[in-house]
């Protein structure tokens, strides 16, 4: 699958890791229509380049996100409707390409991620907060609702009482804040935020990405499963895994006492 010339967002392979940056700097990282058309195109090639084995998503300039672009949203008169709803279909594709591929998505927030762009935050496997970021839902304050899967992954991540805090009075939370809340995996200095995504990135596009496809999959479903139900798709996992290519290389490797090569495989 061929990329085509992007202009609102910035795709990059370096080795097995591809980097997205959302590339709308003078507008905050606004989205509109274009970038999440162009957003999608990008998550399709991800999840299709068998080279790629893990993804870093960020924002270009101050900004990871400010979400929707309202100065796009008043340009669209009578079209608003339609435009919104294209948008939103086309970011929950995005998200729903995510949390379905195999590949570990790393998430780097720098600055503020507000709206759909906390939204988009929180659909990350691993998210690293640079010090300066700070997260606020922000939709309610333009008189509008949340989208982008933020009303499915906050509550289970920070809990229901603490989400309705945060949608409906837009409380605007720090990295220390949104860390203590279990919202973001670890916060890192502003300078070191790109390289410790690339380090970690580096890292995961090691390891088995087959069991981390496996493992994505059971804690999604575990919110919607009993305990034998879970323990059931446990068994049956571990099981396939351990004649799978990977698990073979696993067990191997632990007793030549040696690092397992799951990339080459």
């Amino acid at each position: 699958m061929t990329v085509p010339d992007l202009q609102t967002i910035e795709f990059a392979i370096t080795d097995t890791i591809a980097t997205i940056q959302l590339n709308r700097p003078d507008a905050a990282n606004g989205m509109n229509v274009e970038m999440m058309r162009e957003l999608l195109t990008a998550v399709m090639h991800c999840d299709g380049n068998k080279d790629i084995r893990a993804i870093i998503l960020t924002g270009n300039g101050k900004m990871f996100s400010a979400g929707g672009d309202l100065r796009y949203f008043a340009s669209l008169g009578d079209g608003i409707r339609d435009a919104l709803s294209e948008m939103a279909t086309l970011l929950h594709a995005c998200i729903t390409r995510f949390a379905h591929m195999e590949k570990p998505l790393i998430i780097a927030v720098n600055g503020m991620a507000a709206g759909g762009g906390l939204s988009l935050a929180m659909a990350g496997d691993i998210v690293l907060a640079a010090e300066s970021s700070q997260y606020t839902m922000a939709y309610t304050g333009a008189g509008l609702t949340p989208d982008g899967s933020s009303s499915y992954f906050l509550p289970r991540l920070v809990g229901l009482r603490r989400t309705q805090e945060l949608m409906l009075t837009n409380r605007r939370l720090t990295a220390a804040e949104a860390l203590e809340w279990g919202m973001v995996t670890r916060v890192v200095s502003d300078a070191d935020l790109l390289p410790e995504a690339r380090k970690l990135a580096q890292q995961l596009a090691q390891g088995p990405i087959q069991a981390y496809g496996t493992v994505k999959r059971l804690l999604a479903e575990s919110f919607n499963n009993g305990m034998e139900t879970q323990m059931e798709l446990e068994g049956r996992a571990i099981a396939a895994q351990s004649e799978s290519r990977e698990g073979q290389e696993g067990i191997t490797a632990f007793l030549q006492k040696r690092a397992p090569q799951f990339s080459s495989l």
